[in-house]
């Protein structure tokens, strides 16, 4: 799939949940440089959100380890794409540019709801709050897609 087809679908689920396209573009060329393929394992992730599940049994060592995981266009964790209704029995799903930026955009406008539509602060709770600097850096890239 080439770049310009992965922007219009970021542009289009961007605007499905009345986020600005820039933005979520922004977000996808920080977060993957446009590589639906992106996944990146969060250990720190692991330990603070997933292993509490784990140690109740409510899933096994895979799921737990893709919970950890950040994946595809926008890296979107597993963990957070259960939470927001995924429900495909392989978390790698989300490397689909159209599934895992429809789910990506869903939690975004969640944060957006929880911060008092701040771009800053919801920018800050999509990275995590680990870079403080993280939405700077999103916001410099939204004019190469306005």
């Amino acid at each position: 799939m080439e770049k310009r087809d992965l922007i219009a679908i970021a542009q289009t689920k961007a605007r499905a949940y009345d986020l600005e396209s820039s933005l979520v573009c922004a977000i996808v060329e920080q977060e993957s440089d446009w590589n639906p393929w992106a996944i990146r394992y969060e250990p720190g992730f692991y330990s603070r959100y997933v292993l509490p599940s784990l140690s109740v049994g409510h899933f096994g060592a895979t799921e737990a380890t893709c919970r950890a995981t950040s994946w595809g266009l926008m890296q979107l964790m597993g963990e957070v794409a259960r939470e927001y209704g995924f429900g495909g029995p392989f978390l790698s799903e989300l490397c689909d540019p159209v599934i895992g930026t429809d789910l990506g955009c869903k939690y975004l406008s969640v944060l957006y709801g929880k911060t008092s539509n701040n771009t800053k602060a919801a920018l800050l709770r999509w990275n995590g709050g680990s870079n403080g600097a993280y939405p700077d850096q999103v916001m410099a890239r939204m004019p190469t897609y306005v």
